[in-house]
């Protein structure tokens, strides 16, 4: 009997080292800020606590690779689907199986495996001084490369992976050596060296230092309330054939989580409604559900046309782009 009630004890305390947590911990590249206040609405919906480990995206991967069977990531989230790639490629991910997700995120933002998916998007388009030039001057991505353009163009390094995804969509659209032909367009066009981040390229098409640039739309509706960017405005490039190239934020369960289920139900909830109308209003993205609502400061954009490129592809071509900007030396 003393036997049998000790196995009893031993298997009630094994069993209940193997429940999973009442919490979840994310590893992300994103800024928690922008996060925190969709993660609190899940929390106070389901009682499940989230914790955060933020950092280089790469440097995440590193650590989960480490920690192993050990890791306390449940989630890893980042930004740019050729990131979210890589951490597949990596062993990160765990299939996923979930209807909500299947019917909340467009096939094309998600891996076909379902490994991760996108829970926003992120258009990368064209912005230019309306003291220079008028919406009728410009058409595409493509059409940046023209001599027309000599001495006006600025743009971010080829080095942050925004640009680097860009010139995969490009690859995969037309190729490597037509593509290849238009970055090179690009660099004979800049106006200065490329600029470390979105925001200074923007702030040198403003002071009249080049003429347009190339960048992701939240950073030019984080300038929209100061007047003295007025002479900004947004061009939708690429309307007439493929259409804006659009990347995404998101995220996938890591295989070594014990709480599975719960990672799941965070990652239909970020699909949800309620929290696609938060991304938008935290950050200016770009909802990836159909029919949530865009952000009032961006409405004003209109519509547009986006490129459906599997994002997948963002990531098996980005090899190809970093080999294609140094041979073109788009720094």
């Amino acid at each position: 009997m003393k036997k049998l009630s000790f196995l009893i004890a031993i298997f009630l305390i094994v069993s209940c080292a193997n429940e999973p947590s009442n919490e979840l911990t994310i590893y992300t590249s994103r800024q928690p800020q922008l996060i925190e206040p969709i993660i609190e609405k899940f929390t106070e919906q389901t009682g499940i606590k989230v914790n955060y480990l933020s950092g280089n995206a790469q440097e995440l991967m590193e650590r989960i690779d480490v920690e192993g069977i050990k890791s306390p990531a449940d989630i890893f989230m980042t930004v740019d689907a050729g990131v979210l790639w890589q951490a597949a490629e990596r062993d990160i991910f765990q299939t996923i199986d979930s209807d909500v997700l299947k019917n909340n995120i467009p096939s094309y933002l998600r891996d076909p495996n379902n490994q991760w998916f996108g829970l926003s998007k992120r258009a990368r388009t064209i912005v230019f001084s309306n003291d220079q030039f008028s919406e009728d001057d410009f058409s595409s991505y493509e059409d940046l490369a023209d001599p027309k353009w000599k001495g006006k163009l600025c743009l971010r390094t080829s080095k942050k992976v925004y640009n680097r995804s860009l010139m995969a969509s490009m690859i995969d659209t037309y190729g490597f050596e037509k593509t290849k032909d238009v970055v090179s367009g690009w660099v004979s066009n800049l106006a200065t060296d490329v600029f470390s981040n979105d925001t200074n390229a923007l702030k040198a098409v403003s002071s009249g230092q080049c003429g347009m640039t190339i960048v992701n739309t939240y950073y030019f509706a984080r300038l929209l309330d100061d007047p003295q960017y007025d002479n900004l405005s947004l061009f939708w490039a690429n309307q007439n054939d493929r259409g804006v190239h659009v990347n995404i934020s998101g995220a996938g369960v890591v295989k070594t989580s014990e709480n599975k289920k719960n990672a799941i139900l965070l990652l239909e909830y970020l699909s949800s409604d309620e929290a696609q109308d938060l991304y938008a209003s935290a950050n200016k993205e770009y909802p990836v559900l159909i029919g949530a609502k865009v952000h009032e400061s961006i409405k004003g954009w209109g519509e547009f046309k986006e490129d459906n490129i599997n994002v997948s592809k963002l990531g098996s071509l980005q090899k190809d782009a970093v080999f294609l900007a140094q041979e073109v030396n788009y720094k």
